[in-house]
């Protein structure tokens, strides 16, 4: 469940692009991330035009792609994570990809052991209906109206996208950071995990000091694996910039 990553503190939340290297790869760098300290995989499936990404992740979605990366790929990762991992997982996508998945597609990845599923261009209006935890995006300019309809809708947590833009990592997190998770569990007693720029253990900090609940971790992963680095080195990694054993 998806409230085990938030029971006992701030959650560790790592993304990855699924097939980026290969599915094998995929799997021992999931399992690699966990070890380091991961409490919750968010798994993206490729696509071809992933507008809210930055260029790390863009070239990791060619990258899958290019080794033949399907959708259904997704359930048979699942399966095998699920046979030596029980840290929750949620399904980071796009519009498109789920479509083209068939209308089952969400189900099977529920019994395959998905937790929840993130669709980064369509709102919360728009969600396919599926036994998943559908994990919904506040941002920085989202009108205080529209967080209330939003977090009504949502289910596991709150993704706060704390920068303007895309993907990708930044050096410091912007000053309004620590008003709009105010303001976010001003309507809601969901969990609220910040994503969009947090790159190093030193951002990750200042997220939980902030208030929030949960720190995301994309491109600096991304890039890591990009570079078909070791699982070994992949969870040293996790670990160094896993702030939470610093506070």
């Amino acid at each position: 469940m998806i409230a085990d990553a938030f029971a006992k503190g701030a959650a560790f939340i790592a993304y990855l692009t699924l097939g980026d290297g290969g599915l094998d790869y995929s799997l021992e760098a999931a399992l690699a991330l966990v070890g380091g300290g991961v409490n919750l995989l968010e798994i993206g499936l490729p696509f071809s035009d992933p507008v809210a990404d930055g260029p790390v992740i863009q070239k990791a979605m060619e990258r899958s792609l290019e080794y033949g990366t399907k959708a259904q790929d997704l359930i048979s990762f699942l399966q095998e994570f699920r046979k030596k991992s029980d840290v929750p997982v949620v399904i980071f996508s796009y519009t498109n990809p789920i479509l083209a998945a068939g209308r089952n597609f969400l189900e099977q990845a529920k019994k395959a052991g998905a937790d929840g599923i993130l669709i980064v261009d369509t709102s919360y209006e728009f969600i396919p209906p599926s036994s998943l935890d559908p994990i919904l995006i506040v941002s920085t300019s989202t009108p205080q109206e529209r967080v209330k309809k939003i977090v009504q809708k949502g289910k596991g947590f709150i993704y706060y996208a704390c920068q303007k833009g895309t993907t990708g990592m930044r050096s410091a997190l912007p000053d309004h950071f620590r008003g709009d998770i105010a303001r976010i569990k001003q309507e809601t007693a969901l969990p609220v995990a910040a994503g969009f720029g947090i790159g190093s253990r030193e951002t990750a900090q200042a997220a939980i000091a902030s208030a929030a609940d949960g720190f995301v971790v994309g491109s600096y992963f991304v890039e890591a694996m990009g570079r078909q680095l070791a699982p070994l080195i992949l969870t040293d990694l996790a670990k160094q910039i896993d702030p939470r054993s610093h506070l």
